[in-house]
């Protein structure tokens, strides 16, 4: 049975927005495997909790099925061990294990301010109403008021990435001469950006800023060809 990928859209279902979605699906194409995109909304939560989840990605692999993005790469990597390894070994396996808590803690919450009303703008009004109610009870302000200072906030936040920034100076990818789950987990949150938000995270002479263009270009551009806007 093919492999199926439970994805976060809004209203356009050609536009996926997760960074965890997004880290899967650029791991499958590592594993050269083929999934079919479910679109999946906030408050369509009745259709992944009989897979004991609130939340996706959820990969369904004939009767299987795995919730989490670091759960699910781990997954692969082991199911299908023929196949390219998404972390080149235990060790590798290992450091992915600390990046990934990084990516969300440092990546993902420091970008998530910035772009979190360009989210809502791209929601169904069921989802609207979802999406502000539970954010803005997170945040104790409105979307708008967290979005306020991004053109300030901005500067710490590139940062904050210094090092992957300074990796990437002495080697293509973090993955070393080519991309593997580390670049995944961090290109995940960039490709979120992307796909909602107008808003400039890097300058076009940075580092990362130049590693992202070759992530966009990965597997035959399949991120760059997924809706979304200029970076």
């Amino acid at each position: 049975m093919a492999l199926q990928l439970f994805e976060l859209v809004g209203t356009d279902e050609d536009r996926p927005f997760s960074p965890y979605c997004w880290r899967i699906r650029m791991a499958l194409a590592h594993k050269g495997l083929d999934a079919t995109s479910i679109p999946w909304r906030f408050t369509e939560k009745d259709a992944i909790n009989k897979h004991k989840s609130e939340k996706v990605p959820v990969l369904l692999d004939g009767e299987r099925a795995v919730a989490d993005s670091w759960a699910i790469a781990n997954y692969l990597e082991d199911t299908y061990p023929d196949r390219p390894s998404l972390f080149g070994g235990e060790g590798g396996r290992a450091v992915g294990r600390m990046l990934n808590w990084w990516g969300d803690t440092v990546v993902v919450a420091g970008m998530f301010p910035f772009i979190v009303a360009d989210i809502h703008g791209h929601l169904r009004p069921v989802d609207q109403v979802y999406f502000r109610e539970s954010r803005e009870a997170r945040f104790k302000k409105s979307l708008e008021e967290v979005a306020s200072n991004r053109d300030k906030g901005v500067d710490a936040f590139r940062k904050s990435l210094d090092p992957m920034r300074l990796t990437l100076k002495t080697q293509p990818f973090l993955g070393g001469a080519a991309p593997n789950y580390a670049d995944y987990i961090v290109f995940g949150p960039f490709q979120w950006a992307r796909a909602i938000s107008p808003f400039k995270l890097l300058a076009e002479d940075d580092a990362i800023y130049a590693w992202r263009e070759r992530m966009l270009d990965a597997f035959n551009g399949m991120a760059r060809n997924s809706t979304g806007y200029p970076v």
